[in-house]
């Protein structure tokens, strides 16, 4: 025990127990209302004149169950000026109310007017305090009544526990553990209960499981704690053998939070058969009935890929509450079903259901994977119509998806509009910035940050880097984006992983430094991953490196053979060469081993409603009017000096035939299609689910010029905005 230390500035022994600073008796400035405790002019409810002290209890209980301090002062008023002494039962009563409320200050001084005050008035003081999250001001109470030699009561301690465990004290914990063990209160089941639970929080493990193992007698919930608190600690196979164990200790004693834990260890441990087992156990004891335990199957379900046996628990949830709706989108987000999410959410909307700052959060999350900012829009809406728009979590969550939609002005609008923002949200704009390839302003963001520019510094993360990397990397940065990599352990202790070797990889590539990218690769400390392999041969296939591309697809067919993108790309960088009969025989070589290549598709949403387009696709019902729309742009592009890149045509084909080919790629239908139905000066997003390809890129930097509006691209990698015949990007990408 003698390497723990105090989390705080917090620091007391059992005897003399605690020495604090105490909190002021009078109530501060910024709560005026509150200082006038012995006088008030409110007035007094008539039905109030002549009731016997055992009412007025009962209406200063009231108070406490309406949230209504205004009642609860008024009764107080009332009390003073009708009861002459004031019993001691309704001052508890009153001191009950002011702390239950967050009124701590006029609990203070209420409780300073009791010349001897009692273990029952301690303890609703510190009972309040933490209930409100006020878990240093509980312990400073503590600090007064071991002072005024009150002793505490199997209600006070439990309350002490989890201010300590909040407050990641466990000095403080070990100290009131051995008080106690000598005041005999240890052998209460719900005084062990409660040590318990603070030795996990606090991550004093073994002394956790000392305590469990001493325990005369354990009750449900002290099990619950021992399986949560595995769970919590990233031990979900000892949460399970702990599950075990308490139904061979306990029978069948165990209720909603004890399914709700074994379950979350079977979805941390990825074991559908195991929750499939308990799912199975649930019906025959017959809690498949309680909401609680149905919304831990739809989130176990959602956590191991099985969305239709989510949705089907769901659906046969007698009355779902909020938790459930939240569980249910939750699942639609993680497994990348983000139509199914909106819907629902919709069906919540019908079923009168009060949007949370979790429920908007998740489904804005959708909004983004769909690109839909209308949609997107919508719920900010109602956001800020049900009041959860200053939440930092929707907060942040309105910043990603404005940047993942393509209105980073948006993004930073709402960024700007935050009261507190917190590492996610720096995150979500930082990425923002480097996703649409604005490197000087992530950067610039990135030293905000740091240095506290806003809101007090703020030290970056794992997640951090990488955006801060790739902004790098996407502005041809390669200096500085080096610098930033070499500094991360120095100077934020962030051990580089994958992800950040895979950015310095694409920074490098990306420059044209594909030799230097492969001999960084052979000087990892780590073995490369599918992403740093990845990096190398889509380098490889900017800059015509076939034979290191070849070097690389071959890395990545032994990590994923199954992957057909890595093998088409190796194809098409052949065939980009003029290697055709290489091109060809990769090809065959996907057909033989059965990988089949995923296509390329791009849309575009117009009035709510997606519209899907694929290379040559002429099965849209408006395909005549795209086709012309295609053949006008097509002379007004050649007219103003557009030639096509016929070497994304990745088939030995002639000529002509060949720009025939790079002109029906689908971004071009997509863009036909919006330039039909969307009105002139309004932007025309397009999504496509691989990256952009040459001509097409070229081709858009002419159609901005030609019909003088923007046009905005998201594509597997990055944005594009072209505008007056140029590309936010400016052709480095």
């Amino acid at each position: 025990m003698n390497d723990i230390r105090p989390a705080a500035s917090l620091h007391f022994c059992l005897v003399p127990l605690i020495v604090f600073p105490m909190l002021p008796i009078r109530n501060c400035s910024s709560c005026s209302y509150d200082l006038p405790l012995q006088q008030t002019t409110m007035p007094i409810p008539a039905a109030m004149q002549f009731l016997s002290p055992n009412a007025l209890a009962a209406v200063v209980e009231r108070a406490v169950s309406t949230r209504s301090p205004l009642l609860g002062r008024s009764v107080h008023a009332h009390i003073l000026k009708t009861l002459e002494p004031i019993p001691s039962f309704l001052c508890i009563h009153l001191l009950n109310m002011y702390s239950k409320l967050d009124r701590l200050s006029s609990a203070f001084s209420l409780l300073s007017l009791d010349p001897n005050p009692s273990v029952v008035s301690f303890t609703s003081l510190i009972s309040g305090a933490v209930q409100n999250g006020h878990f240093l001001s509980a312990l400073r109470v503590f600090s007064l009544m071991r002072r005024s030699s009150v002793p505490p009561n199997d209600f006070t301690l439990p309350c002490l526990f989890k201010a300590s465990a909040a407050l990641r004290l466990p000095l403080a914990g070990l100290q009131l553990h051995s008080l106690a063990l000598k005041s005999g209160l240890l052998y209460d089941v719900f005084v062990a209960c409660s040590a318990f639970d603070m030795y996990s929080k606090t991550g004093l493990r073994q002394h956790s499981r000392y305590l469990f193992d001493e325990m005369p007698h354990r009750n449900v919930p002290t099990w619950n704690a021992l399986i949560s608190n595995s769970v919590l600690d990233g031990r979900p196979r000892e949460a399970v053998c702990a599950f075990i164990s308490f139904r061979r200790d306990m029978g069948n004693k165990q209720d909603s939070i004890t399914f709700c834990a074994f379950l979350n260890a079977c979805a941390d441990m990825g074991d559908l058969r195991l929750g499939c087992q308990l799912h199975g156990f649930v019906v025959r004891v017959g809690f498949d009935a309680d909401v609680s335990v149905s919304n831990g199957l739809v989130d176990f379900y959602g956590k191991c890929h099985r969305v239709g046996s989510a949705a089907r628990v769901f659906e046969e949830t007698s009355t779902p509450n909020v938790v459930s709706w939240c569980s249910l989108i939750v699942v639609f987000v993680q497994n990348d079903e983000d139509e199914r999410a909106l819907l629902t959410f919709l069906r919540a909307r019908k079923a009168v259901v009060e949007p949370t700052d979790f429920m908007v959060s998740s489904i804005l999350s959708a909004c983004a994977g769909l690109a839909g900012l209308e949609l997107g829009k919508s719920v900010h809406a109602i956001a800020v119509k049900s009041c959860v728009d200053v939440n930092i979590y929707v907060g942040s969550a309105l910043v990603d998806m404005y940047a993942k939609c393509g209105s980073i002005e948006h993004s930073e609008q709402v960024f700007d509009e935050i009261p507190e923002r917190n590492l996610t949200t720096w995150n979500a704009l930082i990425g923002g910035y480097a996703h649409h390839g604005y490197a000087e302003m992530a950067l610039a963001a990135f030293e905000e940050m740091i240095h506290g520019g806003s809101g007090g510094p703020v030290s970056p993360n794992y997640i951090t880097m990488v955006c801060v990397l790739s902004a790098c990397s996407r502005a041809g940065s390669v200096e500085e984006g080096v610098e930033i990599f070499e500094s991360m352990k120095r100077q934020y202790g962030i051990e580089p992983g994958a992800e950040h070797y895979g950015c310095v990889v694409d920074l490098l590539g990306r420059a044209g430094m594909v030799e230097r990218a492969y001999e960084f690769i052979k000087e990892m400390p780590i073995r490369p991953t599918v992403s740093v392999w990845g990096a190398l041969l889509g380098a490889c296939r900017v800059h015509g490196k076939p034979e290191l591309g070849q070097i690389a697809a071959e890395k990545l067919f032994e990590l994923d053979p199954h992957d057909s993108g890595n093998h088409v790309i190796l194809s098409n960088m052949f065939a980009a060469a003029g290697r055709w009969e290489e091109a060809t025989e990769v090809r065959k070589e996907m057909k033989e081993v059965g990988i089949k290549k995923g296509p390329g598709y791009s849309w575009i949403n117009i009035k709510n409603e997606v519209h899907v387009f694929q290379a040559k696709d002429t099965s849209h019902n408006r395909n005549t009017e795209i086709q012309a729309m295609l053949a006008k742009l097509r002379r007004q592009m050649k007219a103003a000096g557009y030639v096509p890149d016929t070497n994304y045509a990745l088939f030995d084909l002639e000529e002509e035939e060949k720009e025939t080919e790079v002109f029906y790629h689908s971004e071009k239908l997509a863009l036909a299609f919006g330039l039909i139905c969307i009105p002139e000066g309004v932007p025309i997003r397009i999504t496509k689910n691989l990256r952009v390809c040459g001509d097409c890129h070229s081709a858009f930097k002419f159609i901005s010029g030609i019909v003088c509006r923007e046009i905005i691209v998201r594509d597997n990698n990055r944005f594009h905005h072209f505008r007056d015949n140029h590309c936010s990007c400016r052709d480095y990408w």
